[in-house]
């Protein structure tokens, strides 16, 4: 008879919840008929928290991706007309990415659906549980131990 692994079965749980979290919310991406993939939809969110239109070169490393995954993600989103290319002022020869606002509605929207998404996970919870799921998860994003309960 083998002991039960406590660790390893929480693993799995979040395992599970992830591939759970990832599938909702494309089905409601999917509702929304955006037309945005995930990884597209990863890069929006990302672009928006730049003060100023970032390199691909910095949306690669913040994404941690390699640069030619981001250069197809640009080109399929600006196909769209979600963002464009736009030269640095300073210098002539970099290219920033900015958002349009076809891209800042595809936000909006994104957003929407990932709120929905997440009502749907959350749904069995009571307001106490999400409460202590959310610091729970707070300890896990820092990695710092949780204090005295």
């Amino acid at each position: 008879m083998t002991t039960p692994d406590p660790d390893g079965l929480l693993a799995e749980q979040l395992l599970r919840l992830t591939r759970r979290v990832h599938r909702i919310q494309k089905r409601h991406l999917e509702h929304r008929d955006l037309g945005i993939t995930p990884a597209q939809s990863r890069l929006l969110r990302t672009l928006a928290h730049w003060g100023s239109p970032p390199r691909m070169a910095d949306l690669a490393e913040r994404l941690e991706v390699v640069p030619r995954a981001v250069t197809t993600l640009v080109d399929a989103l600006e196909a769209s007309g979600k963002v464009r290319r736009v030269p640095d002022p300073a210098n002539r020869r970099v290219i920033r990415i900015e958002l349009t606002d076809d891209g800042r509605g595809a936000l909006r929207e994104l957003r929407a659906a990932r709120r929905s998404a997440a009502e749907e996970i959350l749904a069995p919870l009571t307001g106490d549980q999400r409460e202590a799921l959310g610091g729970l998860l707070d300890t896990l994003i820092d990695g710092t131990p949780a204090g005295p309960c």
